[in-house]
């Protein structure tokens, strides 16, 4: 009984029933620091269509045994992964969960679409009517030029600017030394605001890291630890920017 008590189902239920304390559901890629990330990326978009998010986790940086263990439990679990599609959340298997993972050097790898937190959170967060989610497992561009295992997330948007004029933009959200930068990131973010170190009092309830961080905030974290945007030039996706800049 005690450890069914113990399960984070339960200790989540519990916590939002005494309603004592405010709960961080963080369970997203790099603790929710893509859906930062991409936040970020959206704001040049008055209105957002549709979100491809897309990458590749090196083989070599698995992180330690409980990251091991996460990745195995997405991919068991991923013959079924959530997308949205015309404004509707809907569920996808088999060849359809299956896609190209384009790393920054033009490699492609094998990937699929995978069920995690960060679908419904852009999809809520943009009002987009189209997210998806995927990646591949493999070696990474860094690793590959002879360097170390390097994070690299590809981010698709799409939809119409200020002026009600078609808007595509494909940035690569790179670190060169790899997720656990990104993860830790991710983890600090939120600590922080629950902490009350920074911002306004954080309420009891559940809550997701893009309803506590302001994106413009993790942009100029992610600068700081080493992360850039870098333009995905010859992708499905024309560049908007022009190249490499800082993630601000």
């Amino acid at each position: 009984m005690a450890d069914q008590e113990q399960h984070p189902r339960n200790v989540v239920a519990a916590g939002l029933r005494a309603g004592a304390a405010p709960i961080l559901l963080a369970s997203h890629w790099y603790a929710g620091t893509v859906v930062l990330a991409t936040l970020a990326l959206a704001r040049e978009f008055d209105r957002l269509d549709t979100i491809e998010v897309t990458g590749v986790l090196d083989e070599q940086d698995g992180g330690g045994p409980a990251a091991v263990a996460d990745v195995a439990r997405l991919l068991a679990a991923a013959s079924a992964a959530p997308v949205r599609r015309d404004g509707v959340f809907d569920w996808l298997s088999g060849p359809d969960a299956q896609v190209e993972v384009t790393s920054i050097d033009g490699t492609v790898l094998p990937g699929q679409l995978v069920p995690i937190l960060d679908v419904p959170s852009l999809a809520v967060a943009t009002g987009a009517a189209n997210v998806r989610v995927a990646f591949a497992i493999g070696e990474s561009a860094g690793r590959r030029h002879g360097g170390p295992a390097s994070a690299e997330v590809r981010i698709d948007l799409e939809g119409v600017d200020r002026t009600g004029a078609a808007l595509r933009t494909s940035h690569y959200l790179l670190h060169p030394e790899g997720q656990r930068p990104l993860t830790a990131l991710g983890v600090a973010l939120g600590v922080e605001r629950l902490l009350g170190l920074r911002g306004t009092p954080v309420q009891p309830g559940l809550h997701t890291p893009e309803a506590l961080t302001d994106p413009r905030y993790a942009a100029e974290r992610l600068a700081e630890i080493g992360a850039t945007f870098t333009g995905a030039h010859g992708g499905p996706h024309p560049e908007a920017d022009g190249g490499q800049r800082p993630a601000a």
